[in-house]
């Protein structure tokens, strides 16, 4: 299946919020990290495309758009991939990214700092693909995150990139993807509070393994709220 929308900007840039847009204008299944707590099986997957053998197929199955982690951090294959499908990449401002991965993806809770033994190798993978960095180190993270958009600007041709901000609505998006704007509100996620409790539930000893349970973990991150936290 061919992906028509990829996701360069990192988590924590909106992208719940853009997985929900890109479902209702029809680009969807829109894949994000969020899946992965009810599609474990795909984990694997993902593994062995950090180790340089992607079954792209296999990987975005039944999806026709990706955001958020793991994609961002494949985007330069995946650009290459698919070189029909559009580039979104998300921003916002570093300052306020970093306190809000602080506080869920990249925090002390956060299962990157510390997987759970069936997700090790997964969450290794992802460093291997973050390269040396120190999750907390503030001026470190702020140079990643600026260093990541001046790369995808000068590698992606204009025509093909969009630079975005959820609190710009669905104007720009709608443009980019040559659809009409709907008549309803722009899907607006605040999920910090509850991604962080989520976090820190799935790095316990503890943590629960049912997929049901997975399901209503991200079902109560997924309130529309406001834009980007």
């Amino acid at each position: 299946m061919s992906l028509s929308v990829i996701g360069s900007g990192f988590p924590r840039t909106g992208t719940l919020s853009l997985k929900l847009a890109l479902n209702q204008l029809g680009f969807g299944p829109c894949f994000h990290a969020t899946e992965l707590l009810t599609h474990p099986d795909r984990l694997p997957l993902w593994i062995q495309a950090g180790d340089g053998n992607a079954d792209w197929e296999a990987v975005f199955g039944g999806y026709h758009a990706t955001v958020d982690a793991p994609g961002c951090y494949f985007w330069r294959e995946l650009a290459e991939r698919y070189p029909d499908a559009k580039v979104l990449h998300s921003v916002r401002d570093p300052e306020s990214w970093f306190d809000s991965t602080q506080a869920t993806v990249f925090g002390p809770n956060s299962p990157a700092m510390k997987p759970p033994p069936p997700a090790k190798p997964f969450f290794d993978m992802l460093a291997r693909r973050r390269g040396q960095l120190s999750l907390q180190n503030r001026d470190e993270m702020l140079a990643w995150f600026e260093r990541h958009t001046d790369e995808v600007r000068a590698t992606i041709p204009a025509r093909r990139l969009l630079v975005f901000e959820v609190r710009e609505g669905w104007a720009p998006l709608c443009a980019f993807l040559g659809v009409p704007v709907p008549g309803t509100p722009f899907p607006r996620v605040n999920a910090r509070a509850k991604l962080a409790e989520l976090m820190a539930q799935l790095r316990s000893p503890d943590a629960a393994t049912d997929v049901d349970q997975m399901r209503e973990g991200f079902d109560r991150i997924t309130n529309p709220r406001s834009p980007g936290d």
